[in-house]
Formats: structure tokens, sequence, C-alpha cells
């Protein structure tokens, strides 16, 4: 599907998009549930975060409550209308942009945060290789990513995800996130799990 297109398809999916209980986090124990995970991969000290991909920017949210300076990168602007809503009291900025070529300068970020978006991109590594530059020197890469579906599954498996980010970074955690059902509102039985680097 040419970028085009598939902006198209996530424009038209902006206003359903926090129905899904971990998209919108509006129950708030699912809430909760990325508020934990997010604090334990963010670094404690606020600094420059970009959420590449941002969707309705319910992520960005948890981060700038956290303190941080959070710069959105999406190609719908439905999905922008909507996080620009969420973070108006916040300092944040959202751009239009393409979440594999995102329109924001290098070494600018101590955070790359990047939810559900690897996996449909058409070359994960050369995605990785620009968000690496997008970092600070001992800047932070947080990729919640996963394979969906049991009958036609699709997505990232874990062991290619972490292979690809030792190429980049010295250090890589992987952390499995299926069996936590609180961080989707019901339990879930597909690969579903964060990759946290630093370091280059």
């Amino acid at each position: 599907m040419n970028p085009s297109a598939r902006s198209e398809q996530w424009d038209a999916a902006a206003a359903a998009f926090d129905e899904e209980p971990d998209h919108g986090l509006r129950d708030p124990a699912v809430r909760a549930a990325w508020a934990q995970r997010l604090g334990a991969w963010l670094p404690a000290r606020p600094g420059d975060l970009v959420d590449l991909g941002c969707g309705t920017g319910s992520l960005s949210l948890l981060a700038a409550e956290r303190g941080h300076r959070v710069t959105g990168v999406d190609f719908a602007p439905g999905m922008l209308e909507r996080a620009r809503e969420k973070l108006a009291a916040y300092d944040a900025t959202f751009l239009a942009g393409d979440a594999a070529a995102p329109p924001v300068p290098p070494a600018a970020y101590d955070v790359v945060l990047v939810r559900h978006v690897l996996w449909a991109l058409p070359d994960p590594a050369a995605a990785l290789r620009t968000w690496a530059e997008l970092l600070r020197p001992g800047g932070r890469l947080v990729l919640v990513e996963g394979v969906w579906g049991e009958v036609s599954p699709a997505g990232i498996p874990a062991r290619r995800l972490v292979a690809l980010a030792r190429e980049l970074f010295t250090d890589v955690t992987h952390e499995e996130l299926s069996p936590d059902a609180r961080l989707w509102g019901r339990p879930v039985r597909d690969e579903r799990y964060a990759v946290v680097a630093t370091g280059r």
C-alpha cells in the first residue's frame, strides 16, 4: 500500500481509534497499566521525546504527564487533531509526516517512542537506523510491537526486532507484554512485547 493510501486508511480510522482499550486508554485500569510500563521504560529525568506514529496521542499524554517535552508525528490528520486536543495543556508539538522518515532534526531527542508502527513499514531495518539517528548520545529507543492475530498473524516477531536493534545499540532489553491483560483490556494470546534499546 502506498503512503497516501495508508494515510487515508488511518485518517478514516481516527474517529473510532480510541474505542480500543489500549488505544484510547479510557479505562482507568488500562491507563494505569500503560503509565506504569511507560514509567519503567522512560528515563526518570524529563527530556525531549518524539512519539512516531503517535496516533491520537495517548502515550504522548502519559509521557507529557511525566514532564517530557513531546513531539508527535503522524501522517493521518484526524489522528493529529485528536492528539493536539488531548495535549493542549502540555508542552507538546504535533507534526504531519511519515514515521519512517519523520520531519524532525537528528540527534535532538532523549527518547524515541514508537508503538505498533514498525511491523507495518516496508523496511524495518532502515526505519530503525533512521530512528537511532534522532537520538542524542545515550538516548533511548522504546518500541512496542507484536504479531497480531492467530488465524492470519501479522507483525514482527520479537526475536527479529531484538536482532535488528542489537546491530545499532549496545544495550537491548526485551519484555513480554501479552501476559498482562491489563494493558489490553482483556486477555490476549498473540505475541505482544516491548524492546528498549540504549547506547550506540
